[in-house]
């Protein structure tokens, strides 16, 4: 069995338990994500059959929401190394998308959801980067995959329970998708509490960085081939994996009711919890390009599911799919990342990794929605699937190049 050189081998000894911060960002994830995704699951709804848009202005309005928050990355992750800590970076994060969850029910007009999800974004993109560099300063190395992994599971029980409380919210509230949004707000304020007093951080030594700009492209040398590399497949991994809110616009045409739309999202966070875990995990023991590889084809098979399949069954079959594809890659990815880069450098490499990311996703979502609107969801899905075959040619040479 192969190994990635980019990380140590270990002893087969006894392995450390995972800390107790690392289970209070899963947590603050958990909290935050069902405020989120109880949100997301029905704003393309309202957006669409509410607001009157079309589907290209809810790719523009996602792909530069997420594009905001993967480019704020850099910032914030290189920050929280020059100031050598994450907690207040994360606070101002998290406390900022909780203040705009009340936007959205009050909404009117397409530019006030731009806003807000713009907004939300921005704190996504302070929090991100110094969140990820937190787990991985206090991960144990021997146990990073699994750390990486709880930690992402966590956050997709949380996107599980949104939508979840999002269709029976409907239900009860006759549909009224304006008053469920309300409901958003208090599990977004419980995550910022837990952030004030659930956990500290570990000191870190700054004295070096005391004179210098907290952001110097010059750093970006001192960075291996083997990041390089990642945040290559990274990009192109991205640009496959479009907006979700496609999934949702998906079951809507193919004739679900509002009240049912999120379960799409619920299908798609269940597979994403019960995978993100165990392949972390595994990826501590094993090579973690084999398992991403793996993510990638389930991928392609998720997209080529959605184009072909009509039925609510072949779609839930692809979103199943697409819920794997997602536990077998963005743990593993932000691994990767971690085992590829200095101690000192690894909140600027995680801005770096969504930086790049970032761009990615703002064209894979523009791209989407142009194609949805003039040639049909049926080629949007069909060019994810071409992506994602481009990116996993380029994991195969970025393995083959590891191990020579």
């Amino acid at each position: 069995m192969s190994v990635d050189k980019s990380r140590p081998l270990t002893a087969a000894v006894a392995k450390p338990a995972i800390p107790r911060a690392i289970w209070a960002l899963g947590f603050v994830s958990l909290f935050m994500d069902l405020s989120s995704e109880l949100t997301h699951s029905l704003l393309p709804l309202f957006l669409v059959g509410t607001l009157g848009a079309s589907a290209l202005t809810v790719g523009v309005i996602e792909g530069v929401a997420e594009a905001t928050a993967l480019v704020l990355k850099i910032f914030s992750g290189a920050i929280s190394d020059f100031i050598g800590r994450r907690k207040g970076l994360m606070l101002l994060g998290y406390g900022l998308a909780a203040l705009t969850k009340p936007l959205f029910p009050l909404a009117t007009s397409v530019e006030t959801v731009f806003a807000a999800r713009f907004l939300d974004r921005i704190g996504k993109g302070i929090r991100g980067a110094p969140r990820d560099a937190l787990v991985a300063d206090i991960a144990p190395p021997e146990i990073r995959g699994a750390c990486f992994g709880l930690r992402q599971s966590m956050d997709t029980v949380g996107a599980f329970l949104g939508p979840l409380a999002a269709i029976l919210l409907m239900a009860a509230l006759a549909g009224n998708i304006q008053l469920v949004l309300w409901f958003a707000v208090i599990p977004a304020f419980v995550s910022v509490g837990i952030i004030a007093v659930g956990f500290s951080e570990p000191a870190r030594d700054t004295s070096p960085h005391r004179f210098r700009s907290p952001i110097r492209w010059s750093v970006l040398s001192e960075f291996s081939a083997s990041y390089w590399w990642v945040v290559m497949v990274g990009a192109v991994f991205t640009l496959a994996r479009f907006s979700e809110a496609f999934l949702v616009l998906r079951a809507q045409q193919l004739g679900l009711s509002p009240t049912w739309v999120p379960a799409v999202m619920v299908v798609m966070a269940l597979f994403y919890t019960v995978s993100a875990y165990p392949v972390g995990k595994l990826s501590d023991s094993m090579s973690r390009s084999t398992l991403l590889g793996i993510g990638l084809v389930l991928l392609i098979v998720a997209d080529i599911a959605l184009a072909r399949f009509e039925s609510i069954a072949g779609l839930m079959l692809g979103v199943a799919l697409w819920g794997l594809h997602m536990g077998f890659s963005q743990g593993l990815l932000a691994a990767l990342v971690a085992d590829t880069t200095p101690t000192e450098l690894k909140g600027t490499a995680f801005g770096v990794f969504n930086l790049v990311s970032g761009v990615s996703l703002l064209f894979a979502s523009v791209i989407a929605g142009w194609l949805w609107e003039f040639h049909g969801p049926r080629t949007t899905f069909y060019a994810g699937a071409v992506f994602s075959a481009f990116a996993l040619v380029l994991l195969y040479l970025r393995r083959r190049t590891a191990l020579e």
